[in-house]
C-alpha cells in the first residue's frame, strides 16, 4: 500500500454556487409537468434527519444496533419564484392576477445545479446536479418592510419536505434525492441528463425517474 498523502495538487476539491434551478410541478396522475426555470433561487439547504442508532439491550449488554430510517428534507430559498410554483405553495389563481392562499399545496419536483472546483482548474473543474422528488413546502413566513437609506430585496423562504420513491434498481432503497457528479461520469451522459432535465432546441424539460437516471447513466 502507498504511503497516504494529503493536499494533493488537483485534488484540493470544494463546492460552491446554487444555479440552474428548475421546478417540476406533479400532476394529479402523479407525474411531472414539463419543467420550468426557476430564476432568483439563492440557495437550496440539505436538512435530512433520522439515520439515527438505536441500541438495543439483551443479557446486559448492547445486543445490537438499528437505525431508523432518514428522511430527505431542507429548505429553499430565493427572490421569486416560477408562477406555477403558486400551486405548490398552496395558492390558487381564482381570476385573473387574484391569487387565494390555504389551497392544498401540490407536489413538485426540482433540480439544480453546483459547481465542483479545485486548486487547480478553479470552478471549471466540474458540476454536481442535484435532483429532488416529490417535495412538499409548509407555509412560510414573509416579511415586507418600508424602503429606507439602506434598501434590500425581500427574500423567500420555504422549508420542504419529501416522500421516497421505490426505484427498481436491485440494491436501492427508496429516495427522494440524487445527485449526479460530472467528474465521476462521462461527459456524453452528463451531458444527457442535462438535456432531459433543461430541454434542448427539440425536447422539452423533463424530469426522469430514478431509474431512468441508473439506467442511462449504466448504459455501454
Amino acid at each position: 500500500m502507498p504511503k497516504l498523502t494529503w493536499d494533493v495538487v488537483g485534488e484540493r476539491i470544494y463546492e460552491t454556487g446554487t444555479s440552474k434551478g428548475v421546478l417540476f410541478v406533479q400532476n394529479a396522475l402523479g407525474t411531472y409537468e414539463a419543467g420550468v426555470p426557476w430564476s432568483g433561487l439563492i440557495s437550496v439547504t440539505q436538512s435530512p434527519d433520522g439515520g439515527e442508532p438505536t441500541p438495543m439491550y439483551a443479557d446486559n449488554i448492547e445486543y445490537l444496533s438499528l437505525t431508523s430510517m432518514e428522511n430527505f428534507k431542507g429548505s429553499i430559498e430565493a427572490f421569486t419564484y416560477p408562477d406555477e410554483f403558486a400551486a405548490c405553495d398552496g395558492s390558487k389563481e381564482a381570476a385573473p392576477g387574484l391569487f387565494v392562499g390555504q389551497q392544498p399545496r401540490v407536489p413538485f419536483g426540482m433540480a439544480y445545479s453546483t459547481i465542483i472546483g479545485n486548486d487547480t482548474l478553479g470552478e471549471a473543474y466540474g458540476e454536481k446536479i442535484h435532483v429532488i422528488y416529490a417535495a412538499k413546502v409548509a407555509p412560510s413566513e414573509r416579511a415586507n418592510t418600508t424602503i429606507n437609506d439602506t434598501p434590500e430585496a425581500m427574500t423567500i423562504s420555504w422549508d420542504f419536505t419529501t416522500t421516497p420513491q421505490q426505484i427498481a434498481a436491485v440494491g436501492v432503497k427508496p429516495s427522494a434525492y440524487v445527485c449526479v457528479d460530472s467528474t465521476k461520469v462521462t461527459a456524453a451522459k452528463f451531458k444527457a441528463i442535462q438535456d432531459l432535465l433543461y430541454g434542448t432546441a427539440v425536447l422539452t424539460s423533463d424530469l426522469p425517474t430514478i431509474d431512468e437516471l441508473i439506467t442511462l447513466i449504466k448504459a455501454a
